[in-house]
């Protein structure tokens, strides 16, 4: 099994806009996930207010980082809601802010067709006070038959057709099950793919997707290095891993990463975040912010300088635990 190519320093480049692969946008390698500014508790475990929501984005965007990731669907809209209200108060979005949303299906009815696409973008663009997207996603398409997806008129037609149109600057896909989100990033439709809790220190299933993906020319995006949470606040104050409840082999993995961590003197956290960012196949890496300062926090963890030896200990311990989630 060949070794992925990795950057040793990271953190060096945490806040430094470069092109992401593909496309003419230029992001940096964090991207702020909106997805808990919506407030979600359910699913989060926390809720997040209103004011809070406004104030955190407008310290992102008063910020170095340039990249912003939501949904349709995030707080039933909520979350566009919210970016929207910053972006008003802000005065627009800084020059050369990059805001990516997705479309989803009817929050009612399930329908995901072409139609229904399109409305949900226009709906995305309402929310947000925007006439145009640069990137718009394709959201877990695990939802609808594949054929469906691709059918003359369907959604991947309409993403095609708003992306000519000039509403939508590029298309991506973004979704869970990995040999799916492979097939349709082996279509050639998709500029950038969105894969999540499939890339961490304690699970790696996403590595073939990551390969293919870097190998077509296709952006990676990695969405939630922590795990839900456990691989930052650790397995006592988060026991559940991609919102369900870790396993046993699970918990004593992430028990194991933390204490050699502490012996190393770096927050677990940190070698989480940049477990995704010093891979040169991920672009950029979506974190989920709910606070102003996690801003400055999270920069300040793709900064700390991690050690070689501690890497190699961290791999033993995921390659001794073998992560279970799928």
């Amino acid at each position: 099994m060949s070794v992925p190519p990795v950057s040793e320093t990271p953190g060096l480049f945490a806040t430094a806009s470069r092109v992401l692969r593909g496309t003419d946008l230029s992001v940096t390698p964090l991207c702020v996930g909106a997805a808990p500014l919506g407030g979600m508790p359910d699913l989060f475990g926390y809720d997040v207010g209103l004011r809070t929501a406004v104030e955190t984005l407008l310290r992102v965007f008063a910020g170095p980082l340039n990249f912003l990731d939501t949904s349709n669907e995030y707080a039933a809209g909520e979350s566009e809601r919210r970016i929207g209200l910053a972006i008003k108060e802000f005065g627009g979005l800084p020059a050369g802010f990059v805001l990516a949303t997705k479309a989803d299906p009817d929050p009612l009815t399930g329908d995901f067709s072409g139609e229904r696409t399109r409305r949900s973008v226009g709906e995305s663009l309402q929310r947000l006070g925007l006439d145009r997207l640069d990137l718009v996603y394709l959201h877990d398409p695990e939802r609808i038959d594949f054929a469906d997806a691709f059918r003359r008129g369907g959604p991947v037609d309409a993403l095609r057709e708003l992306r000519d149109e000039g509403v939508v600057g590029h298309i991506g896909v973004a979704g869970g099950p990995i040999e799916l989100m492979r097939r349709y990033v082996e279509t050639g439709a998709f500029e950038v793919v969105i894969t999540h809790n499939r890339f961490t220190l304690l699970d790696r299933s996403a590595e073939p997707l990551l390969t293919e993906s870097a190998d077509r020319g296709i952006a990676v995006v990695n969405a939630a290095p922590f795990g839900g949470g456990i691989l930052a606040k650790g397995p006592v104050a988060q026991p559940k891993y991609a919102y369900s409840p870790a396993s046993d082999r699970m918990l004593a993995a992430v028990r194991r990463m933390d204490d050699d961590c502490r012996t190393f003197g770096v927050p677990l956290a940190a070698a989480a975040l940049q477990f995704s960012m010093r891979d040169l196949r991920v672009d950029s890496t979506i974190v989920g912010m709910s606070a102003p300062g996690r801003v400055e926090q999270t920069i300040a963890l793709a900064a700390v300088a991690i050690p070689t030896e501690l890497w190699q200990i961290l791999d033993t311990i995921f390659a001794d635990s073998i992560a279970e989630y799928s």
